[in-house]
């Protein structure tokens, strides 16, 4: 995003860095989007028109051993909404500390590795959170690495109660145009209970061309409480502007007395410069596993980059 305004910004160094203190700059920059929003007919939706508007602060500086520091803080409609500080150490990885975001590292950063021009399959449907995997991303410990052309990244998050969250993730490029990853989590969910969490799949490009399968699978200690999803999805860019998207993932229950959860979606995006319109339908048959409970959601977005 193009920057508003730079802040001249001097800091005292902490014990990451040699030297008395550093000089860094703190960028702002910001977006904004203005959407119209359609749902089922049996949702009462009020005014269909809506605006996000975001403020991201970031900056980053660079220590006598050649080390860089960089943070961010995302602001939502005048809201704290996440920040992270990153601590680049070349050849030997990056380290993390994130609040209300992955950092690209950990299971999170698979929650939906699928091609789409603008929305998810699952996205704003009343069981859009069935078998999608993620992880407590409050006061989250990260790191991430590359070995052997493969990336690794891994967090930890630190519970009440005693317990505690922590994944890993891979990816990989066997074949030019292929990726190939596969993540996996397990968290504390109480006293004598937990949550596993898997996902694997690839994706593949030739040409304008990108399709890719993803297979996410919960594991949790409640009976029948377990949920598998598989996404499969493809998108084409028609020109350096224009991409579509097409998309269906199924959620199969452990639970035999429900069905399964089929979302399906359509996605369209064109940009021009620091603008992009995009548009998305997405539709779900037999929500959370009622037979014959639907839910739909169109929606047309203007966003503009400052």
């Amino acid at each position: 995003m193009t920057n508003l305004k730079k802040l001249g910004l001097t800091a005292l160094a902490g014990s990451l860095v040699a030297t008395t203190g550093y000089a860094g700059a703190l960028d702002i920059s910001g977006a904004a989007k203005v959407s119209y929003t359609s749902g089922d007919t049996t949702e009462v939706s009020g005014n269909p028109y809506s605006m996000t508007r975001d403020i991201t602060f970031s900056g980053s500086g660079e220590m006598d051993n050649g080390m860089t520091i960089s943070y961010f803080q995302l602001l939502s409609a005048g809201s704290f909404s996440s920040s992270g500080l990153t601590l680049d150490m070349g050849d030997a990885g990056t380290a993390t500390f994130m609040q209300g975001a992955s950092g690209g590292h950990g299971i999170a950063a698979y929650e939906d590795k699928m091609p789409t021009a603008a929305e998810n399959v699952w996205d704003d449907l009343d069981g859009q959170a069935n078998g999608v995997v993620t992880m407590q991303n409050q006061n989250t410990i990260g790191y991430g690495t590359s070995v052997g052309g493969a990336n690794i990244s891994a967090n930890y998050n630190k519970q009440e109660g005693g317990g505690s969250a922590h994944s890993v993730g891979v990816d990989f490029s066997p074949v030019e145009g292929a990726m190939m990853f596969i993540a996996l989590a397990d968290e504390y969910a109480g006293p004598n209970a937990s949550t596993d969490q898997m996902t694997f799949g690839a994706t593949y490009t030739a040409g304008s061309v990108t399709a890719g399968i993803q297979r996410s699978s919960i594991d949790v200690t409640t009976v029948n409480g377990d949920a598998d999803r598989t996404h499969i999805a493809a998108s084409m860019a028609v020109n350096e502007d224009l991409s579509i998207s097409w998309g269906m993932s199924t959620v199969e229950f452990e639970d035999g007395s429900l069905s399964d959860q089929e979302d399906t979606g359509f996605s369209v995006s064109y940009t021009m410069g620091s603008m992009s319109l995009t548009a998305a339908a997405n539709s779900s048959d037999n929500v959370n596993g009622a037979n014959g409970t639907d839910d739909e959601h169109k929606e047309i977005g203007l966003a503009f980059a400052f």
